[in-house]
């Protein structure tokens, strides 16, 4: 008799877990998770996430096990080639066409302005791990997307003040003349102006620029302590190198990189980039964690892995547990349990999703070594200060975004 019970006891509990995995997978729509990444993988920003941020993502499928709940993980991909346009329509068929649950990826701000707009009209939903312009948790924040790895905010309040501290008191403006750089700049002048510092003159180029002689001319007539670069990628690379051509440090100015990623300064060596100030999401060598993940990330790809391409493993990832907990890939259903769940792993640090989008994590004040403190090639900062998730971000006491004020 208590065989008999225990066999059907056991008879009900098998039934009742393959009705909740039926459940789970019926409430998952055509019974596929489908990803679309979306990136620059051909022009400026293709080294910072591009095609290995594409194999980040695949990595954290892998590592998932390929499917949720039984359901298999399907990822496409896209070259947004930095056109809103491009990007907009690309994301308007995958919905349409191919029911993608999820957008990921996202570099230039534009882009992602425009994508998150049509996510919104089509209740997808997106997570934005390249981009930099605070404004998309802020003015432009939306239900459908969460913000992962960095913003302007942040890296104006780590690299601008800490340059501002140590008495880089006037600065010259070097801006991409589009959403990225005119949040970076904006809020890089706050910084500066709020500790007693002054913005002397500013000049905006055009994005992507190949040729910056009359810009960096223009910032050594000035007379500022510190040039103030707010853009990335290759124009980053291109105003370092010309600054460095024109003797620009040897003459007495600073050079501050507002948003300078690994395979920036590894492009353009240590001896160009040495005493570099910075602020990053991530680094590689930060601890035991980060190294085994990015040692494998190497082993697959040849280079050590930016904070974008880690990010997008990291969130990803999340996005994962968070299908698998609810069972679902509804929109809203499984944002408002990301949103619950706190965020630490091998990228974040006290990491949690506001209300406005935005994946609050600590942040981390650098210095590019010199050549000979280096170990290895890879071996390319000292992280000199921790900036705690809740300094780092814009407080939502400050926030323009409607999910926050209604």
């Amino acid at each position: 008799m208590t065989f008999i019970k225990k066999t059907l006891a056991s008879s009900i509990a098998i039934a009742a877990t393959s009705m909740m995995a039926a459940t789970a997978q019926a409430e998952i729509s055509d019974g596929e998770i489908r990803i679309g990444y979306l990136a620059d993988m051909s022009g400026t920003y293709r080294d910072l996430a591009g095609p290995g941020g594409l194999e980040a993502l695949e990595m954290a499928i892998e590592d998932f096990g390929g499917s949720v709940n039984g359901a298999p993980i399907e990822v496409m991909s896209a070259d947004d080639r930095n056109s809103a346009d491009v990007g907009a329509n690309t994301v308007r068929g995958w919905i349409d066409q191919d029911n993608v649950d999820l957008v990921a990826g996202m570099v230039a701000s534009s882009v992602t302005i425009a994508v998150t707009n049509v996510l919104e009209a089509n209740d997808g939903l997106g997570i934005v791990s390249g981009s930099a312009a605070s404004s998309i948790t802020n003015e432009h924040c939306t239900p459908n997307h969460i913000h992962w790895v960095y913003d302007t905010y942040p890296l104006a309040n780590g690299t601008a003040k800490a340059v501002v501290d140590q008495g880089g008191d006037t600065w010259f403006m070097l801006t991409a003349d589009y959403a990225f750089g005119h949040a970076l700049e904006s809020d890089v002048e706050k910084v500066v102006t709020d500790n007693g510092g002054t913005i002397v003159d500013r000049i905006r180029h055009p994005f992507p620029t190949e040729d910056f002689s009359s810009y960096i001319l223009q910032a050594q007539g000035s007379g500022a302590k510190i040039v103030g670069l707010a853009n990335a990628g290759a124009d980053t690379v291109n105003a370092i190198n010309t600054a460095s051509q024109f003797g620009l440090v040897q003459g007495g100015q600073q050079l501050a990189g507002l948003l300078v990623f690994l395979n920036d300064v590894y492009a353009m060596g240590l001896e160009t980039t040495q005493g570099l100030l910075l602020t990053t999401g991530w680094y590689w060598n930060m601890d035991d964690e980060s190294r085994e993940w990015a040692e494998r990330y190497y082993e697959r790809v040849g280079r050590m892995p930016t904070m974008v391409q880690a990010g997008i493993y990291s969130s990803t990832m999340h996005y994962l547990k968070a299908v698998e907990a609810t069972g679902s890939d509804d929109t809203q259903t499984v944002r408002s349990h990301m949103m619950e769940q706190p965020i630490e792993d091998f990228f974040a640090r006290n990491g949690r999703i506001r209300e406005d989008g935005r994946m609050v994590h600590d942040m981390y004040l650098a210095e590019v070594k010199s050549p000979a403190d280096s170990t290895h090639e890879w071996d390319l900062y000292e992280i000199l200060a921790t900036i705690p998730a809740e300094e780092a971000y814009r407080p939502l006491s400050e926030s323009d975004c409607k999910l926050v004020n209604d």
